[in-house]
């Protein structure tokens, strides 16, 4: 079965237009968790834009694993030392984006990405690189050691009509490299079915459309939805 992590970010975003503590991304996790969520991820951004910094430990202390999504910077890698995270996979990030925009480039900055890949793996934190599903990319991560690749399936969710194959190489790629391979952006219940079907795929991570349909059916509903297709497509 794949594993499915549900990014509750955009619960903090809509928090944080308010201000004040409501909703609160932690019950938002317990919701998700209870309908079957495996995983909770949290992006921890330079400037706080939505999950802030007393989220984290609240987030940690739930009893499904915690995914760090965060910038691979001294500051981030820092706080992940200290939180120790089930996992944390490290993106690229812009202040001025208003979701993470593509992939890690992985070969371009190798030499300070083998430092904080190493530096997380000593902390007992697994480590995953968020990239576009290029074999050069998938290789390089591999050779850092970097356990886990995550595909950027961006591309894909906005109808690139050569993106699917493409993903499905570089899933077979990452398979004989020997990491371990996760995927998501831009997932809905319209198209998660052939990202589920990649070869090898072991969790997918989803947030906006899962917060966003929430809105309609609320969370619970929406995760076991995606839950069940999912596990249906990957059957």
């Amino acid at each position: 079965m794949i594993r499915l992590g549900v990014n509750i970010d955009h619960v903090a975003t809509l928090r944080n237009a308010r201000g004040g503590s409501f909703p609160d991304p932690v019950m938002a996790a317990e919701y998700a968790i209870a309908a079957g969520a495996d995983g909770i991820t949290a992006h921890l951004r330079e400037d706080r834009r939505h999950i802030g910094d007393a989220d984290m430990p609240r987030l940690r202390a739930l009893s499904v694993p915690l995914n760090f999504e965060m910038g691979a910077t001294d500051e981030m890698i820092g706080i992940a030392c200290d939180l120790r995270p089930h996992a944390c996979c490290l993106v690229p990030e812009k202040r001025q984006e208003v979701t993470t925009e593509g992939g890690l480039d992985v070969v371009g900055q190798r030499q300070d990405l083998k430092v904080r890949i190493a530096r997380l793996k000593d902390a007992g934190i697994r480590v995953s690189l968020f990239i576009d599903p290029e074999t050069p990319q998938i290789e390089t991560a591999a050779e850092l050691g970097a356990p886990v690749v995550e595909l950027h399936t961006g591309a894909y969710a906005h109808g690139g009509p050569d993106e699917l194959q493409r993903l499905q190489r570089a899933a077979k790629t990452a398979t004989t490299c020997g990491l371990e391979l996760h995927a998501g952006h831009g997932l809905t219940y319209a198209n998660v079915g052939s990202v589920a079907a990649l070869p090898g795929l072991v969790e997918l991570n989803i947030g906006h459309f899962l917060i966003g349909q929430a809105i309609f059916n609320g969370l619970g509903p929406a995760v076991s939805k995606m839950k069940a297709l999912i596990n249906g497509y990957s059957e």
